[in-house]
Order: C-alpha cells, then structure tokens, then sequence
C-alpha cells in the first residue's frame, strides 16, 4: 500500500468526557506538516462517521482518521475494512479499547506522531451474523449492561460502574449452547465475551492473552458466583489475571456459533459496546488481517499487574492535564 497522502479527519465532538477545544486545528497542522493533505468533518448523529468515511474513500481518501472512541472507530474500521484504506486514531472516548490495547497513547500530539509515522499494522475483526467487529461482542450480563448505560445521558467510567453494581444485583444467568472447534459447550453463564483484542476499555482486561493478528477471536465465558467471587474476578479483570480465576473458561476460535436455550426468539447482545437484538442463533467469525490500521511500530507484551498499572498512571497523567489536545 502506498504512504497514505490525502486523509478526512472525523471527529465526534460528544464521544467521552474530555474536551476537544482545538483538537482540529492541531490535527490539521501536524497532519500537513508532514505532507498530508487533510480535510475534516463533525458527526452529527448515529453512524455518521461510517457515512463520511465511505463518502471520502469514494472521494479518493487513503486515510481516514477517527477521532472519538470505540463507537466512532467501529464506525469508520466498518467503512475501511477489507479495502486499500489505512485507518488512523485519535483516540478520545470513554473506554478506547482497541487504541489500547494496539498502545495508542490518549493524547493528541503523540497518537498523531504515530498517523503520520505511517506504519500500518495488519489487524483481525470480528463478525456476528454478518455484522462486524473490532474490540469485543458478547451476550450475558455485559450486554445488559451495555443497553442500560446506552440510554445514561451522563457517560464516563463511574457511570458505567454504577450501572453495573445496579444491574448485577438482579440479573440472572442464561444457558447458552457454544459449538466451536468440533466441541459443544452448555454453560449458564453470567457473561460470553468474543475478544478481538484484550480488553473492553478502562483497562478491564476480558481477554488478557487476545492478539489482534492470529486469525483467532478468544472466547471468555464467566460464570457466576458468590459476591465475593464475583468482586475477586472483578479484580482479575482489573490486573489482567481474570483467564486465571477459577469462574473462567477460555478458548480460541475462528468460528463460533452461540445459541440460548430458552424460548427466546432474539438475544440481547453488544457489539463494541453498541446495544443490539439479533436472532438467537448467533454465528461469529474472525476475518484475518482484514484491517490495515495506523500503529507503534512496537507494542510490549501484555504483563499482569504491569501493563495495567502503567496505563492507569497514563491515565491519570491525561485526566490532570484535563483536556484531549494534550496541552500540559
């Protein structure tokens, strides 16, 4: 692929909590300093930004640039995906777990270092009964979740903690039937997650083994406990030891077929953290390096405790200095 040269900034001015005040400009600036030309545009409602990335490809953009989190990258990795199109992050949400989890740092100036750096990483997405993608989908309890927080005016990490201690105080665990790998799994599960990458932003770290690029989707299915348990596999999550935790079942998978055993005709289900109701056969698939997305040239190995310790100072760094466009 040739070095990305004509790109369309998008940027979602309500995704996360942090500001964006002069993020466009700044973008802009360093983008054409290194010879990019770069035009940019606002989402205006729900899956705008996958509507202005296929109309820039059609216009003969190289590159498309995401700037927002999970929901404005799923949007616009959907557009480029299986095509000659590099995909750039900004990442600026609540969660950012695949910019994570690729080590996209969350400010401005160095996630623009990496897009004009031009070294662009072969990534794996997801698909589930035709629909794509790039972080995590899964049924259970985190997709209830999922619809629950989705409906929050006030978004952010403490919101959905709260969300989650609410909901998790009445819900009960459904059977799910999982055919994968010539084997046939009954579990009634408090959650079945379909990892694409490690972690579901936060640093809540669902698959902490998962590679991007193996042509393989991780498969985390959680069993419910007592309270006590379940707070230590919270904590697991949190240090990157869950697949250690005794609730846990692991396995990978290119292929996946997920079914509830009730009499439900549709399942509620997330996708990148997106609520969803589709039919309660749910058929999942990895598609192997079908993402050309913009990266670090290198990425550390996952560490328990490490790596999720210092991405939680990084953090702290980001929320002192109080705004996206890193000026601290």
């Amino acid at each position: 692929m040739e070095t990305p040269r004509k790109a369309l900034l998008i940027i979602n001015p309500i995704s996360g909590t942090l500001s964006k005040e002069g993020l466009r400009e700044r973008a802009e600036e360093e983008l054409r300093a290194k010879g990019i030309n770069v035009t940019t545009e606002f989402t205006r409602y729900s899956g705008a930004a996958f509507d202005l990335a296929t109309k820039g490809i059609e216009e003969g953009c190289n590159i498309i640039i995401a700037a927002g989190g999970d929901g404005t990258f799923h949007e616009c990795a959907s557009a480029c995906r299986d095509r000659d199109i590099a995909l750039g992050l900004i990442p600026c949400g609540s969660g950012n777990g695949f910019a994570r989890h690729l080590g996209i740092p969350l400010n401005l100036k160095k996630s623009l270092d990496i897009i004009t750096g031009g070294h662009l990483a072969g990534c794996d997405y997801g698909e589930v009964n035709g629909l794509p993608f790039f972080c995590t989908m899964g049924v259970g309890f985190d997709a209830t979740v999922s619809h629950k927080f989705a409906a929050l005016k006030r978004r952010g990490r403490m919101s959905y903690v709260k969300t989650a201690l609410q909901e998790y105080l009445s819900y009960q665990p459904e059977e799910y039937v999982i055919s994968s790998n010539g084997r046939v799994l009954t579990e009634r599960a408090l959650v079945v997650a379909i990892c694409n990458v490690s972690q579901y932003g936060n640093n809540a770290y669902i698959a902490p083994k998962a590679k991007i690029d193996d042509g393989l989707l991780d498969v985390t299915i959680v069993s419910r406990g007592t309270l006590l348990e379940t707070a230590l596999a919270g904590l697991d999550m949190l240090t990157g030891y869950l697949d250690k935790n005794t609730l846990i079942h692991t396995f990978r998978t290119s292929h996946a077929l997920i079914e509830a055993t009730g009499n439900k005709e549709t399942l509620q289900l997330h996708v990148d953290g997106e609520p969803l109701q589709l039919e309660d056969h749910l058929e999942v698939d990895c598609h192997h390096l079908g993402l050309n997305v913009l990266a670090p040239e290198t990425n550390e190995d996952f560490k328990p405790i490490i790596t999720p310790l210092r991405s939680a100072v990084q953090d702290l760094i980001q929320t002192v200095g109080g705004n996206i466009t890193g000026k601290f």
